[in-house]
């Protein structure tokens, strides 16, 4: 739990230690078996790791956020395929769920954010599991992210997340956190 929960931080200064594309790959392989609803899976992800992607990225990002992006070894862009139902007959193949979604934007709008969302956290539980650090954020653009990396296709971007070995001697003190008490009611 302290690997995951209690120790993990969310870091923005990065040391300059690469992450290799195994092991990213191991990330996925492991985040892919959190439940999503009907196992629609909308999730979608691109890792920027190279300088010249870091270059495109960049437009894209708020004055706070750019700095420690282009320091990570690797930022992922978390993204929402509209079109996630398209897979629905192999995912869930003991019902017509793609019939479910083929034609109601709301619902499919509303699937695709609430499940890549629940992915996205998957993701940053399996990063830290492998001992990366992460750094998740939504200071971008949106628009300008989605027409540099996703132009033509399905997919919207959701959050982006810095990944690296943080550096732990520059880390704010730990924000406050609710009580059970504060937020939770047991009915």
């Amino acid at each position: 739990m302290k690997l995951l929960f209690t120790e993990a931080r969310t870091h923005s200064a990065w040391l300059p230690e690469p992450v290799s594309a195994d092991l990213l790959k191991k990330i996925y392989d492991l985040m892919k078996f959190g439940p999503t609803s009907a196992n629609c899976s909308p999730l979608r992800i691109v890792f920027v790791k190279s300088r010249e992607a870091k270059e495109r990225l960049k437009p894209a990002l708020s004055p706070g956020n750019l700095e420690k992006t282009m320091a990570a070894p690797v930022t992922a862009i978390l993204a929402q395929d509209m079109k996630f139902y398209e897979h629905l007959p192999m995912l869930f193949p003991h019902a017509d769920a793609k019939s479910w979604f083929a034609g109601n934007e709301p619902l499919i709008a509303d699937t695709a954010a609430r499940n890549s969302s629940l992915q996205g956290a998957y993701f940053i539980i399996a990063a830290r599991a492998y001992g990366l650090d992460c750094g998740p954020m939504s200071g971008f653009d949106p628009e300008k992210l989605n027409q540099e990396f996703f132009k033509g296709t399905s997919f919207k971007a959701n959050f982006i997340c810095n990944l690296g070995f943080g550096d732990k001697t520059k880390l704010f003190p730990r924000s406050p956190r609710f009580k059970f008490d504060d937020i939770c009611k047991i009915a």
